[in-house]
């Protein structure tokens, strides 16, 4: 696949968007103001646990400029994605910190937010429950009473009545009491973090409005725009024909700004004023804690192995925190079930995945969806393992690398086309890294610099019907416009389809128009912009179409030129002879239909579609999570270094190193952008983000001055290279990659940090106090 001669594939062309965002001309969904238009503001719960008694909303009816105020009785219903067990507002009982229980709709948004905080809430207060863990418990309240009588929205979903248990997925694999036979090396270990925040430089912000033919106008900073477009449809009874979503430019999500929250609530308040166009935007304090975050976990594994360090067996308890409401909580501990093992060959395997309801504000997907999380856990263990064996971190991995012939955690069968080449991977981050130079120094001042290695893998969950479509237009200059509706996110998925459909048709990258906002009534339909899946689905779509608008221009060329289809080429903005590319016609005059010298005319608008659907996906059984819950695995290999101070504990970051099997790569210097990234991301996540829960389950640090990020002053030195190992049915051989540079930062900083400290590092965030507890601990047993 790579020795092929690209024109455009492999090469890091501009960002077709790159113009308007250097000189300010793109507008964000908020930046969009109207005459006339309605601004909302949110009344959120004190309490992260209590029963409503009574809302008095008669001192904000009386506020200047209100011309709504909507509680939870105006929709008396519960959505949700996976579960619908979410009610827009809040009905009956508030279940975390935070949550919505009504809303105010005035003229400005100074108005709307003054009349909010003059509604009194009546609250009778409940017993918290305030982790994973206590939700287990038996005498834990419930906070779901009727958990058995929500309606199941996604199948796969399995929910345990009478208990705090959202979603259960079991994965049985092989035998673990044979594995635990001829396993001469045991080691067991517990992991833990709080939930955080997704930290997007835009918070989420909707705008609604109901015209008089009853169309439904939504405008949204959202990663689905259709998806929005399905949940109105479902819980709201709304013709989906009336629906239109529009996503301009979104500023950042990370997952975050993949399910539908907002939309919900400004339908709700256009309606309540008869239909008048009404924005709501969240504070940043709002978007930390009223809307859905990024979950949390208490986690315990046993592996066991031989003493030269194969792998034999290993057990997962995952106690996902899911929040007061399952969202996409749900598919979150299924997905991180069905690659528990990370990227390792391992023949009995059970897992037992929770998604636990707790008092927390509710999770929603976070970029790598379960793996971030899941691989912190098996490469901290990992290095557990391998610290018994006195085996090298790199070895250890090295001789239980998952390869062609082996098959994962849900008994898919993996060849050298569906899952990339992780030893490949691992020799070259070793390396990169200098591993063989020392991964455990100590310094002329007396600090130690040490580096921690993590392999990683991940597919991508998507639904079995998930599905992207391309439209292709010509203007008359034979130049292409390019129209579906991936979101654009600040990832450059635009320029990469754009890259595909220059390759396909030979054409110059300037020759192609990509419409860059996304509109669900004339864009055809996509299902989300998630799961690294973008660049794969709706580049198969992209070369669909191209083929369809090829097919065309060679069914008129022949009527032209008097020859069969299967004599002629495309390339370069023509339409020519294979055997005499001197005799040809142009595009251009081609494309809207070809006019003879006698005035007669051929052809007419060539317009091309094309459409991509996974294949071959199936749902988990809810026994032993047999099936195939994605088409293909990325992997690769990442290592952090650090300088530890061992007298303050402290750490800094030198170097972070990512080498990613990304299949072809279709922009490099974009891949290298996406990689550093994630890996900033995952660094930041694992190093210091975290919420801060007093024992009522209230958030503690709602703000950008409580919440700590990591500044860019201290940004590492970012590293990266690529393994091409072709993703056979891929876009030209390429994997999507968008998620990958994030997933395994957290176990290689863990890694390092425990090399360094000589602890065992499990819990995360991995700040200096962490690091003094256990060091603390240690010294004391």
């Amino acid at each position: 696949m790579d020795k092929q001669n690209f024109s455009m594939v492999g090469k890091s062309v501009k960002r077709v968007d790159i113009a308007d965002k250097a000189y300010g001309r793109v507008k964000y969904t908020d930046d969009v103001s109207l005459p006339g238009i309605l601004h909302a503001a949110l009344h959120t719960s004190n309490y992260a646990h209590a029963r409503i008694n009574k809302i008095d909303t008669s001192k904000a009816w009386e506020a200047p400029g209100v011309r709504a105020v909507i509680t939870g009785e105006a929709f008396p219903f519960p959505v949700g994605p996976m579960l619908a067990d979410r009610p827009p507002l809040a009905i009956n009982k508030v279940r975390y910190y935070g949550e919505p229980i009504a809303i105010v709709v005035a003229d400005h948004p100074r108005q709307a937010k003054y009349a909010a905080s003059l509604i009194k809430v009546e609250y009778e207060e409940l017993p918290v429950v305030n982790s994973p863990k206590e939700a287990t418990k038996k005498d834990a309240p419930l906070i779901h009473e009727k958990l058995g009588e929500y309606k199941v929205q996604v199948k796969g979903v399995h929910a345990i009545p009478q208990s705090n248990i959202a979603n259960l997925t079991k994965i049985r694999k092989g035998d673990v009491k044979t594995g635990w036979d001829s396993s001469e090396v045991k080691i067991e270990a517990e992991f833990s973090f709080s939930p955080s925040d997704h930290a997007a430089l835009e918070t989420r912000v909707a705008r609604a409005e109901i015209l008089p033919d009853e169309r439904v106008m939504i405008y949204s900073a959202t990663q689905g725009p259709f998806y929005v477009k399905k949940l109105l449809n479902q819980f709201l009874n709304i013709d989906v024909g009336k629906i239109s979503v529009h996503t301009p430019f979104v500023g950042g999500a990370f997952g975050g700004k993949g399910t539908v929250q907002l939309e919900f609530l400004v339908y709700l308040a256009s309606r309540a004023v008869g239909g008048q166009m009404v924005k709501l935007v969240n504070s940043r304090e709002e978007d930390m804690v009223t809307s859905p975050t990024h979950i949390g976990l208490d986690a315990k594994v046993k592996l066991g192995a031989t003493k030269d360090g194969q792998l034999q067996v290993a057990e997962y308890e995952f106690l996902f925190d899911g929040g007061a409401y399952s969202d996409m909580g749900a598919g979150i501990s299924k997905a991180a079930a069905a690659d528990c093992t990370g990227p390792y060959h391992i023949e009995n395997v059970k897992c037992d995945s929770y998604c636990m309801y707790t008092n927390h504000p509710y999770a929603t997907s976070f970029r790598g969806f379960g793996h971030p999380e899941l691989s912190f856990v098996m490469e901290r263990a990992m290095d557990q393992l391998a610290n018994k064996l006195n085996l090298d971190p790199f070895e250890i991995r090295l001789r239980n690398a998952i390869k062609p012939g082996h098959t994962t955690p849900t008994q898919v069968k993996l060849n050298a086309s569906n899952v990339g080449d992780l030893t490949t991977c691992l020799e070259k981050a070793k390396e990169l890294a200098k591993w063989n130079e020392g991964h455990d120094v100590e310094t002329a001042d007396g600090k130690i610099r040490t580096k921690g290695i993590a392999a990683f893998w991940k597919t991508s969950s998507t639904p079995p019907n998930a599905t992207a479509g391309v439209v292709l237009t010509f203007e008359t200059d034979g130049s292409v416009n390019l129209n579906c509706a991936a979101v654009e996110l600040g990832q450059g998925t635009k320029t990469v389809l754009a890259q595909i459909l220059a390759e396909r048709l030979k054409m110059d990258m300037n020759q192609i128009h990509v419409t860059l906002e996304v509109n669900t009534q004339y864009d055809p339909h996509q299902w989300k912009t998630v799961a690294s899946s973008t660049t794969y689905i709706a580049g198969r779509a992209v070369i669909a179409a191209a083929e369809d608008v090829i097919r065309q221009l060679k069914q008129i060329g022949s009527q032209v030129m008097r020859c069969s289809p299967d004599d002629l080429k495309v390339a370069d903005g023509r339409v020519y002879l294979k055997d005499s590319p001197e005799y040809g016609v142009k595009i251009k005059d081609l494309a809207t239909g070809y006019k003879y010298p006698n005035g007669n005319s051929v052809g007419g608008l060539i317009i091309g579609k094309g459409s991509h659907i996974v294949r071959h996906l199936t749902p988990l059984d809810p026994r032993t999570g047999f099936g195939k819950p994605g088409p293909q695995w990325g992997l690769g290999v990442q290592v952090v270094e650090i300088e530890y101070c061992p007298v303050n504990l402290t750490y800094r970051v030198l170097k972070a190193i990512t080498v990613l099997d990304g299949g072809k790569i279709i922009n490099p210097q974009l891949a290298i952008g996406q990689m550093r990234g994630g890996m900033y991301l995952g660094l930041s996540w694992a190093s210091r983000e975290s919420f801060t829960f007093d024992k009522k389950g209230k958030v503690l640090n709602p703000n950008f001055r409580g919440y700590d990020v990591i500044r860019a002053s201290e940004a590492p030195e970012y590293i990266v290279d690529f393994v091409q190992s072709p993703l056979i049915d891929g876009p030209y051989g390429a994997r999507g990659i968008g998620e990958y540079g994030v997933i395994g930062m957290a176990g290689a900083l863990a890694n390092s940090i425990s090399l360094a400290s000589k602890t065992d590092m499990n819990q995360l965030p991995l700040i200096p106090e962490q690091i003094w507890k256990q060091v603390k601990g240690a010294k004391s047993r």
